[in-house]
């Protein structure tokens, strides 16, 4: 079953500084219907303000996992690391027994940015981040993974899951499998998600598919996030 949620549907919310697309009840926008999708709890488009951003704020017990979209994302945290995350690229904080971790956009434009939440599969552990820069060239073919829990990803994660990315040029057609369900945003375009469109800021639930057909009716990014 595929279930897709249209961007103008999303939760809404504009603090100045900070204008977010909710895909699951956050903050203070809640709805009955949308509390996370399994173990994946947590997913916001966010538009942060060039020289804004999120001041320190603890974290724990919580994968996240940030795709940066356009600009980029400066994070410092209280175990010590620091780094940029540049458009295309992803980073990833485990937030383990506890983190204080802050986020700005230190840029001179709108940092655009999916902010990503799985719970892990077992509480606690030392916290960790790293980030990694990925290739920009075309995946007509396949999609790419940028995290795993296996170990077999450039980045991991405390939990049985995969997150895959790719760069679709149009006509690419990509078959794609798929473990447990999974949710499917389109970061730029429009494809054709086994037959349903879905366009630029969209969402879908995919539930009870071993496999997925993607067809890019236009220059298009996807990410899939394949979680129990």
């Amino acid at each position: 079953m595929i279930q897709v949620y249209p961007y103008e549907a999303l939760g809404n919310v504009d603090h100045g500084w900070l204008k977010a697309r909710h895909h699951f009840s956050f903050a203070t926008y809640y709805n009955p219907d949308r509390i996370g999708f399994g173990t994946l709890k947590v997913i916001n488009d966010d538009i942060i303000k060039a020289g804004a951003g999120f001041d320190t704020h603890p974290h724990r017990d919580m994968e996240i996992i940030t795709y940066v979209r356009q600009g980029a994302i400066t994070h410092r945290d209280s175990q010590g690391n620091e780094g940029k995350t540049l458009a295309g690229d992803v980073q990833v904080m485990s937030a383990g027994d506890g983190v204080f971790h802050s986020e700005y956009n230190l840029e001179s434009e709108d940092t655009n940015i999916y902010q990503i939440w799985i719970e892990p599969r077992q509480k606690g552990g030392k916290p960790s981040w790293k980030s990694y820069q990925f290739p920009q060239e075309p995946s007509n073919d396949h999609l790419t993974l940028l995290v795993s829990g296996d170990g077999k990803a450039p980045l991991s994660i405390n939990q049985d899951a995969w997150i895959y990315a790719g760069t679709l040029q149009k006509g690419a057609k990509v078959t794609h499998s798929i473990k447990h369900q999974a949710y499917l945003l389109v970061s730029s375009g429009m494809i054709h998600l086994n037959g349903q469109r879905v366009k630029h800021g969209d969402g879908a639930e995919i539930t009870n598919q071993a496999t997925i057909e993607l067809y890019a009716d236009d220059d298009s990014k996807v990410l899939v996030i394949d979680a129990p």
